[in-house]
């Protein structure tokens, strides 16, 4: 009697234990596996494959290594899966049930105590799907992605951690359904690129190359959605059929990637294609550097025929008439003086006329222009047509000044040795310098150089103010002749508000002769407009300072070419600081000068490339025979007027 109560007592218990479980989850899977109720299932179940972000793209997301635990729940094998995705038929399904029976069981016999494993059995399973015919018979199973992790994903994690940077389909799909929440307008066109890299990095992997029909397919499919992306530069210039294309590409690439397995493959492609991208993005910014230089330092076709028009003018003219008026202003230093070294005609005179336009007393403003040879006469037969109002003007050749010879100054004979041409013209050679900012010819012309000698070339003047020939005068400058030097030579605007405009910038800190004698944190200053003290240059013996400095560079030691590193050494303390609004600089390199700072300079500076008289000034210019017309940014809608002044006294 006992041993039958103990036998009837076993079977209740293995009932109960074979049956509990398939009346716990009965309910769950048949609402799983039922299309009608497919509307209750959560969003990223519902959507899986059709929508989902970057971050859940994997049906079995990954865990990290400290985070990995053994799995709970259904575990379903690589055999499982394999044989789920091969059939759309209901048997599949059969299949998948019975697997999750099985393995039920153990997890419940498993268990310490029968409510806690209740508990965490409830949410084990959420769905599992087969997808529709449209998906080439390719079925998905989903899970809780918070609670399952498979054996599988534990051996190609590292896999799929270097694939999960590559957009998936999912993502894809989304951004095709019509960029919802927003999106930014090449949002598809962004995701459709990244998919085609994805695709091109499969194309090199060694067990897709090893499946020439697959190879062949994936080859056409990347042509297809080339093809139907073009040029398109926003989601809107996409054909319809785009998002078919692409459906069918990422198809494939799911194939592809059920056939990879060796993840260190991808690794070595993607990092392959990385050095190839950052070499060719070097290759590209120096052609950039080059162009933009080449750009720069060729002069339109019109601002080349103009000086052989004037030429010709010039010399037609009757001897009497080459003449310019009120020489005897010319060396009266109660007048306001302004020395300009320039062979740019049209350059010149925006400099001369935006000084004229804004003088409170024209007639008291004094302007000598130094030019080259080739350059005089087309320069003198300008301003001979179009004077400066009743300001008085001078133009001089360079070759006047017989005393500035390779003798008596270091740099002219450093400008004429064969090293310094070869330096400049036999860019092949393999010591010559990467940097085509130094390799810049206007380097060659003694014209360049002249600022350091202001005291010889004007004897009889006291105080000068030195203007580039790209600047362009706002407001009047007679203040400058008033300003209390303090015993200073120069007048400048620093330039520190940057690290790069510091002494370490343009000086050779390695060089010891530089380390001695300068603070590599020395406030760096700009040439473009200074006032400068003739009588204390003279006092203090400026030039000798110069010239003994250029002999100790003679092989460019202490610093490259170029008059503004000459400049920092030989003004060393002897500069004063002006205010800042005094001459603004930068814009002929930065888009972004402030409007306000430019409003309120007194002298705008287009140092750079970016001179007014390029077509490379504004991206969006337009000239029309003598017309300019310059409307895209600050900096080159402040000299409109000046333009055009400039194209009417022509």
């Amino acid at each position: 009697m006992v041993r039958r109560r103990r036998r009837s007592v076993l079977l209740l218990l293995l009932a109960l234990t074979v049956l509990s479980p398939l009346v716990l989850y009965t309910h769950r899977l048949s609402a799983a596996l039922n299309p009608n109720q497919r509307r209750d299932l959560p969003g990223e179940i519902v959507n899986q494959g059709r929508g989902v972000k970057a971050s859940k793209l994997n049906a079995l997301p990954l865990e990290t290594v400290g985070s990995l635990k053994e799995p709970v729940g259904i575990v379903f094998s690589e055999e499982s899966r394999e044989s789920a995705s091969k059939s759309t038929e209901p048997d599949s399904q059969e299949f998948l049930l019975r697997k999750a029976g099985e393995h039920k069981n153990r997890v419940l016999s498993e268990a310490t105590a029968a409510d806690s494993a209740r508990s965490e059995d409830d949410d084990l399973i959420e769905q599992v799907t087969s997808k529709d015919g449209e998906d080439d018979g390719l079925a998905t199973v989903s899970v809780d992605q918070q609670q399952i992790t498979t054996a599988s994903q534990q051996r190609s994690a590292s896999e799929a951690s270097s694939l999960e940077n590559v957009p998936e389909q999912t993502s894809m799909e989304n951004s095709l359904e019509g960029n919802k929440d927003g999106a930014l307008l090449d949002t598809r066109i962004r995701n459709i690129r990244d998919l085609l890299i994805k695709a091109k990095v499969y194309l090199g992997l060694g067990a897709i190359r090893a499946n020439p029909q697959y190879l062949k397919d994936l080859r056409q499919r990347i042509r297809e959605v080339q093809k139907v992306l073009g040029d398109a530069s926003q989601d809107s210039d996409l054909p319809k059929n785009a998002n078919e294309k692409v459906k069918t590409l990422e198809q494939t690439l799911i194939k592809g990637k059920l056939m990879q397995d060796d993840c260190s493959v991808v690794v070595k492609k993607l990092r392959a294609m990385l050095h190839s991208a950052e070499e060719q993005l070097h290759a590209h910014k120096k052609q950039t550097v080059f162009l933009t230089q080449l750009a720069a330092k060729t002069l339109p076709k019109g601002l080349h025929c103009l000086p052989l028009r004037l030429a010709n003018e010039y010399f037609l003219l009757d001897p009497s008439h080459q003449q310019f008026p009120n020489k005897e202003k010319l060396d009266d230093p109660k007048l306001y003086h302004y020395a300009l070294f320039s062979d740019n005609i049209l350059a010149a005179a925006v400099v001369v006329n935006s000084t004229v336009l804004n003088a409170k007393h024209p007639s008291h403003h004094v302007f000598h222009i130094v030019t080259d040879r080739l350059n005089y006469a087309p320069m003198r037969m300008w301003f001979l047509s179009n004077p400066p109002g009743k300001a008085t003007i001078e133009v001089r050749n360079i070759e006047e000044f017989t005393w500035l010879n390779a003798s008596y100054s270091p740099v002219l004979k450093q400008l004429e040795s064969q090293s310094m041409i070869d330096y400049y013209f036999r860019t092949h050679r393999a010591n010559s310098d990467s940097n085509l900012k130094y390799r810049n010819p206007k380097y060659l012309s003694i014209l360049n150089h002249l600022r350091f000698y202001l005291p010889e070339i004007y004897p009889n003047l006291h105080k000068i103010v030195f203007l580039d020939d790209d600047v362009v005068i706002k407001k009047d400058l007679t203040s400058l002749w008033s300003i209390d030097m303090k015993g200073k030579v120069i007048g400048v605007v620093e330039t520190c508000g940057e690290s790069f405009h510091r002494f370490d910038r343009y000086l050779n800190f390695s060089n010891p002769v530089i380390v001695k004698n300068f603070d590599p944190h020395a406030c760096g200053w700009a040439f473009g407009m200074n006032v400068f003290d003739l009588a204390e240059w003279r006092r203090q013996n400026i030039t000798e300072i110069y010239h003994s400095w250029q002999k100790l560079n003679q092989d460019r030691l202490l610093w490259k070419l170029g008059t503004l590193p000459p400049g920092l050494i030989t003004f060393w303390n002897k500069t004063l600081p002006l205010n800042r609004s005094w001459h603004v600089l930068g814009l002929g390199y930065n888009p972004h000068v402030s409007s306000r700072d430019i409003e309120r300079a007194a002298v705008i500076h287009y140092n750079g490339n970016m001179k007014p008289w390029l077509e490379i000034v504004c991206p969006n210019s337009e000239t029309t025979g003598r017309h300019t017309s310059i409307m895209t940014s600050p900096s080159c809608g402040s000299v409109t007027s000046i333009l055009e002044e400039r194209w009417h006294l022509q």
